[in-house]
């Protein structure tokens, strides 16, 4: 199958190279300089129609593909130049040539101005502008396939954008923030008839007086440029539908859409009501979702992090569940109050209830028992966020900007395990249930005295309160020895409640010293303050109803009873003066410095009070080597200082899951990481060329491990500080290829990673290792009168070693993708994806297909659009995963949606 596609791709690329001749020159000015960046079009001469563009590399040089059997015009452009025309003729029988211009200086630039924005690219500095008509085909729907189509974009199927191997961190619409820049919502909301350029916003920094003191290389933003008709008018879409799933239950879907802009406020509104596994903003998504809240101080050398205290709950795999409902609303403004003040806010609310069934089988590694279990679990999640931001800017020089973001969740999950090991079958019922909400404020100002001294303040507070409680009623006594479990009962309920409250506060104060136009010096004096109060306790209820707190484990063996109840103050202060030194050197920039750090962590616990203070310098370093405008080799290093917050702290037994007990450990120390990472990347716009690959390696010592203790299947474990003589180690790599070649782009990516950790298991110290691979290839075409196809191939490897045993898991995943307008007013697509999962004892042979299809009817200027949506064709019922951790390898069989078919109509306002 593999070679067939393959086969199939280079035929049609052969095919298409044949019918087409290649142009070559150069474009140089009056007195003999190439022209980096000049402008060349081919437009056909009887239409006037675009037929193919290049852009200037640093030696002047372009290349344009020309069908053969016709006549164009082209026209070699650059700002400040004047516009050079000539005209020539493709005979069908013509071969590749040269055509060179030569441009002479405009007396005014205005007139150059014009003709190099209606470019399909156009390169401004640190920025790149797409005239979106220029790559469209017809058959895109939302931004993100617009963005497809660009050259040296990329939108992997999360809808998240990636520009010249960078992550885009903030999406703009008319320069103002959609969903404070989330590219999610913005890749899979926007229309695709309202963009009409896509700026691409490299060495983005959004505070003027801050742009070039720091190190911006991986700061990337886009800004969407809206058609002039969607402008000071509402746009949008209302689409519904309905249908079946599976063999009798209905379907339906209703996505409402709604937005306004104009130079002074934008409105934006976005619903989502479906049970056919749409799932627009999920539980991850949530939690990834920072609201413009960035990490603190990033390069100070500290990691200390708030943990979730919540219990693990379940996570569909791909938004494919055996049954997903889905209710979501968003909404979004911005506000220019004056020229000085700008506020913004946006709110999001979401309700998804999921039913997940999934066979597991999970090895032990220190017992050698194997664990199966069969699972049904019913999950509600309700979601809430609310943000509010205003930015005030006194002039050029002074600039104020404050959020306040308020997020809450209501998680419920009832779940029925079947669990089977050694002869011995435990029939478990769980309830899990949180409702977590916290509150983030920000305060950042920016001054600047003078063109020498220019100074950056933030400070961020955190509130935020889990009260997770976990339930679970089993067949089979829990923890015996360690819970004093009243064992006369038919069935064995154990309850857990915890309380988690948190008041973190960041602060710090920059000061840059600028030397020179190549170099600064930045002085940095910040703290962070936090404290956390936690709180749990255990208890059984009987048969009766009655209950039965626990306080201490029982005394069996004469070592002392301990407690089952946490009442924990926790405290971690870090007050840190730092200094980096930036300078540019020729191509090189150099960004050395190191922090000077005084921490202090303290407990109050089990009636004991403890505490320890450290002072550390944490050296960092930025190197950056730019070979061209689009090409640069950077490496960075840096030791960190992670320290765990007061989850790894209670030293009192709490609940993680029905086979997993965990207590802290207030003695627990910073663990020191030492990171290396080498960067390149390179995009050129001269062959169409976009590569990219960094290598990394991170030493861990003195690190927080695991103490495990395992009877059977069930855990104890303790962190505890690893000695610096079994340190865990990691080395990754990864690369990406890809080329335009007419209108077909060819893709290959590849990433490694080899991990070494030690945890301690029964009192042994065991290494495990694991080595993921991970290799992607693939064709697209983007034509405009002929069908598009995508044809590709993924394969992952997991080898896992944990203790000697030995595990590979392998994934194969051929796809193809086809988008095909027929009649002038029908549009048809479908993909297919197929796995193969395997593992190398052959115990395991899985072999699955998904078909999803789409029929769209559609007449030119209509607002009316049909449609006959068809999920999951061939009716598979289930997918694979495998994981690993140093107690146990797993691989799990998901129940999925079955096939789908649903009538869809949608009318654009």
């Amino acid at each position: 199958m593999k070679n067939i596609l393959w086969a199939c791709a280079l035929l049609f690329t052969a095919a298409v190279s044949a019918q087409s001749v290649n142009m070559r020159g150069v474009i140089k000015d009056s007195i003999g300089e190439p022209l980096e960046f000049a402008n060349v079009i081919a437009t056909v001469s009887s239409t006037g129609d675009l037929e193919s563009y290049a852009i200037t590399n640093f030696e002047g040089r372009y290349q344009i593909d020309l069908p053969k059997n016709e006549s164009y015009i082209l026209k070699a452009s650059f700002l400040g130049f004047q516009t050079q025309e000539k005209a020539i003729k493709v005979a069908d029988d013509g071969e590749d040539f040269t055509q060179d211009f030569v441009l002479n200086p405009l007396a005014s630039q205005l007139d150059g101005v014009e003709i190099v924005y209606e470019m399909p690219v156009t390169i401004r500095g640190d920025t790149i502008i797409y005239n979106a008509d220029s790559f469209k085909t017809g058959e895109e729907r939302k931004l993100g396939d617009v963005l497809k189509n660009l050259p040296g974009i990329e939108v992997n199927e999360d809808g998240e954008i990636e520009v010249e191997g960078k992550a885009v961190q903030k999406v703009m619409i008319e320069g103002k923030d959609f969903f404070d820049g989330d590219s999610k919502l913005a890749t899979k909301n926007i229309p695709a008839d309202a963009v009409d350029k896509v700026e691409v916003l490299r060495n983005y920094n959004e505070v003027g007086q801050m742009r070039g003191l720091g190190n911006d290389q991986d700061n990337v933003a886009i800004n969407i440029k809206l058609k002039e008709g969607k402008k000071n008018f509402w746009f949008g879409e209302v689409t519904a539908g309905g249908g079946v799933l599976g063999d009798d239950e209905a379907g339906y879907l209703a996505h409402p859409k709604l937005f306004y802009y104009s130079p002074d406020y934008s409105l934006n509104f976005i619903t989502d009501f479906n049970n056919i596994g749409e799932v627009p903003f999920t539980f991850r998504d949530y939690f990834n979702f920072t609201g413009g809240f960035r990490n603190f101080n990033q390069s100070g050398g500290t990691r200390f992090d708030i943990s979730d205290s919540g219990l693990g709950f379940a996570v569909t795999q791909n938004d494919r569940a055996n049954e997903i409902e889905t209710k979501f609303f968003a909404g979004n403004f911005s506000y220019a109050i004056n020229k000085k003040l700008d506020i913004s806010g946006f709110g999001i609310a979401s309700d998804n209830t999921t039913n997940i069934i999934n066979n597991s089988i999970r090895q032990y590694i220190a017992t050698g028992t194997e664990e199966n279990t069969n699972s049904s679990t019913d999950q509600n999640n309700k979601l809430a966020m609310l943000k509010m931001s205003a930015t005030y800017k006194a002039n050029t020089d002074l600039q104020l900007d404050y959020d306040v973001l308020f997020r809450a969740s209501s998680q419920e999950e009832d779940a029925n395990v079947l669990s089977q090991f050694d002869g011995s079958t435990n029939d478990i019922q769980e309830i899990k249930e949180n409702k977590p909400y916290s509150i983030n404020q920000n305060v950042n100002g920016y001054y600047t005295l003078n063109e020498k001294n220019i100074f950056a303040g933030q400070i961020q507070h955190l509130y935020q309160n889990e009260d997770p409680f976990y339930n679970a009623v089993t067949d089979l006594v829990p923890f015996s020895g360690i819970l004093p479990i009243d064992e006369s009962q038919n069935r064995y309920s154990i309850n857990q409640d915890k309380n988690v409250k948190t008041n973190k506060l960041d602060a710090k104060l920059d000061h840059y010293y600028v030397l020179n136009n190549t170099s600064n010096i930045n002085f940095t004096l910040g703290t962070t303050y936090s404290n956390q109060k936690f709180n749990s306790n255990i208890f059984q209820l009987l048969d009766n109803g009655n209950r039965i707190d626990f306080s201490q484990t029982p005394d069996d063996d004469g070592g002392g009873a301990m407690s089952l109840i946490n009442e924990v103050d926790f405290t971690f202060s870090d007050v840190f003066l730092g200094v980096h030194y930036k300078v540019k050197s020729g191509k090189f920039t150099f960004t050395p410095g190191a922090t000077l750090h005084n921490y202090n962590v303290s407990s109050d616990q089990l009636g004991i009070s403890s505490s320890d203070n450290e002072i550390n310098i944490l050296p960092d370093l930025n190197v950056i080597y730019n070979l061209k405008n689009s090409e640069s080799i950077r490496f960075n290093y840096d030791i960190s200082s992670q320290y765990t917050d007061v989850n790894d702290y209670a030293e009192s037994f709490v609940f993680n899951n029905y086979n997993r007990l965990f207590r802290g450990n207030r003695n627990l120390e910073n663990s020191l990481n030492q990171s290396y990472r080498l960067t390149y990347f390179s995009y050129n716009m001269f062959n169409y060329t976009d590569i990219s690959g960094s290598v990394n390696y991170t030493k861990r010592v003195n690190g927080f491990k695991n103490q495990t203790q395992i009877f059977d299947i069930n855990q104890v474990s303790s962190p505890f500080n690893i000695d610096s003589d079994f340190p865990d180690e990691t080395f990754s790599a990864n690369g990406r290829f890809s080329k335009r070649v007419k209108k077909i782009q060819f893709r290959a990516s590849a990433s490694l990673a080899l991990s070494t950790s030690n945890n301690q298991i029964n009192n042994e110290i065991r290494e495990s290792k694991s080595f993921t691979q991970n290799y992607s290839t693939s064709v697209r075409t983007s034509f405009r009168d002929w069908p598009n196809f995508e044809v590709g191939y993924r394969v992952n490897i997991n080898e896992y070693d944990n203790g000697g045993l030995e595990q590979t898991f392998f994934t194969q995943r051929p796809f193809a993708n086809i988008d095909v307008r027929f009649l002038k007013d029908f549009t048809f697509n479908a993909e297919w994806d197929f796995y193969d999962y395997t593992n190398d004892r052959k115990t395991i042979e899985n072999r699955y297909s998904f078909v999803n299809a789409n029929l769209f009817y559609q007449q030119k200027d209509s607002n009316w659009e049909f449609q006959l949506q068809a999920n999951n064709i061939l009716d598979t019922g289930f997918i694979n995963n495998d994981s690993f951790s140093d107690q146990f390898n797993t691989t799990t069989q998901y129940f999925v949606l079955p096939r789908i078919m649903m009538f869809v109509v949608k009318y654009d306002l």
